[in-house]
């Protein structure tokens, strides 16, 4: 790492980019960057520690400037052509983050569900013990020039997270996803299996997860879950409107008593996850508890207000088994109101490969509906459509949109779940806005 360098971020309001632009800027370095010119809300941060932002153009490329491409951005991007003509020093996102947290004690979070929430609880804790650098997937990075510890999300997505070599690698689950790029459940498992290989003090896997048993690896593999042939596991569990409370054992011994302030039987393992890890590298137990005591959560996970009686709650899950979780979550939070389903699927390719599943994992929820595919950047098309999602859900489904929220309207103190990986949240915000003027207006 060089300080007499500026690192210039080319597509820097992407969500991991930004966060290691924040790190950087921490840890005292020299950041800028450029992207397009639209609002994105990962800005908003880089905005308050003053860090320069430009739109896309090779002007933007100087002399004395370090290179960090976001991978959205392929080689014949303009200002990454003008680099090379310079010479200057151009790095991946997630080669120069491999690099990177090798001058630390580095822990790293990857699975197919819970990356975020795991990684977002496992900062919180480290942080508030000891200096911590860290990487969260909802766009949050934090650097500290004194960090000894750095935590990230490891996302396995078309195999990025194969460029670390963590000291530690949590591994929460292994599932079917990305179906535009691993062909079976099978080449997921393959991938969490390198990676496993690939890290250096030990690995800590979810012992409910049937592939994850089958994990080898050259390091010790310490596996948590609610069984009690984990070597951590948690016990008589108390799941409240309030949040979760359990008794940790570790090989049989009680630990410790823990009150995590979440919601669903996920976040409990997802608790289990850091509390391993934490016990392997020595952090004081008490310590531990009074911080995960004190967790607010992750920007849209599981992200609750009120509007009048109607609570209204943002949730990223955008698979049939994070459909499923939050669903728990929200049925322990609110025992007595109906729980009512909004989902915007988030590709064709993962909307067509687990059609029959989201069909289930959505009937779950009381009332159901649907918004339109969400068009990524990698998919704007494909053989499926949101008809053919709303008639595998065994109820009553209706199609909304901006234009159409009217059906929303009648509720009044229902529990309202906007998910999926998209825009939604943007739609969650316009009803907000729409139900807030209608209600006033009649009152």
């Amino acid at each position: 790492m060089d300080k007499n360098t500026t690192y210039h971020f080319v597509g820097i309001k992407g969500s991991g980019m930004s966060a290691l632009a924040l790190i950087l800027h921490g840890e005292g370095y020299k950041v800028q960057g450029s992207d397009l010119g639209k609002y994105f809300f990962t800005q908003q941060e880089l905005e308050n520690k003053g860090i320069p932002m430009f739109e896309f153009s090779p002007d933007n490329i100087k002399e004395g400037l370090t290179i960090i491409a976001g991978n959205a951005f392929g080689d014949d991007h303009p200002e990454l052509v003008k680099a090379r003509e310079l010479g200057l020093p151009i790095y991946r996102y997630h080669k120069f983050l491999g690099d990177l947290i090798k001058n630390y004690t580095s822990i790293a979070v990857s699975g197919s569900h819970g990356k975020t929430s795991t990684t977002g609880l496992l900062s919180h804790v480290v942080s508030h013990i000891q200096p911590t650098s860290y990487l969260i997937g909802d766009g949050t990075g934090f650097g500290d020039e004194a960090a000894n510890y750095f935590a990230l999300e490891a996302c396995e997505y078309r195999h990025h997270f194969l460029a670390y070599s963590p000291d530690y690698a949590i591994i929460t689950n292994v599932d079917f996803d990305h179906p535009d790029f691993y062909p079976s459940i099978d080449a997921v498992f393959d991938a969490m299996q390198t990676f496993a290989n690939q890290t250096h003090k030990g690995v800590i896997a979810c012992g409910e997860d049937e592939y994850l048993r089958k994990l080898e690896a050259k390091v010790p593999v310490h596996f948590y879950g609610f069984s009690h042939d984990n070597e951590v596991y948690a016990d008589k569990i108390e799941r409240t409107p309030e949040g979760s409370q359990f008794d940790v054992y570790i090989n049989g011994e009680f630990y410790h008593h823990f009150v995590l302030p979440a919601f669903g039987q996920h976040n409990i393992l997802n608790a289990l996850a850091v509390i391993t890890v934490l016990n392997l590298e020595g952090f004081d137990k008490d310590l531990v508890a009074q911080h995960i005591a004190s967790f607010p959560g992750v920007k849209r996970r599981f992200s609750a207000r009120k509007v009048n009686n109607l609570t209204l709650i943002d949730d990223y899950a955008h698979h049939p088994s994070e459909i499923r979780a939050t669903i728990d979550a929200a049925q322990q939070k609110f025992p007595h109101k109906r729980i009512v389903a909004v989902f915007q699927p988030h590709t064709f390719s993962r909307t067509i490969a687990l059609l029959d599943e989201f069909g289930k994992a959505l009937s779950l929820a009381d009332d159901v509906y649907l918004v339109d595919i969400f068009h990524s950047a990698r998919e704007h098309d494909g053989a499926v459509t949101i008809q053919d999602l709303a008639a595998k859900v065994p109820k009553n489904v209706e199609i909304i949109s901006n234009q159409h929220l009217s059906p929303l309207m009648d509720y009044t103190d229902e529990v309202l779940l906007f998910m999926g990986a998209g825009d939604i949240d943007e739609l969650s915000k316009q009803f907000e806005k729409a139900y807030s003027q209608l209600n006033k207006t009649s009152l």
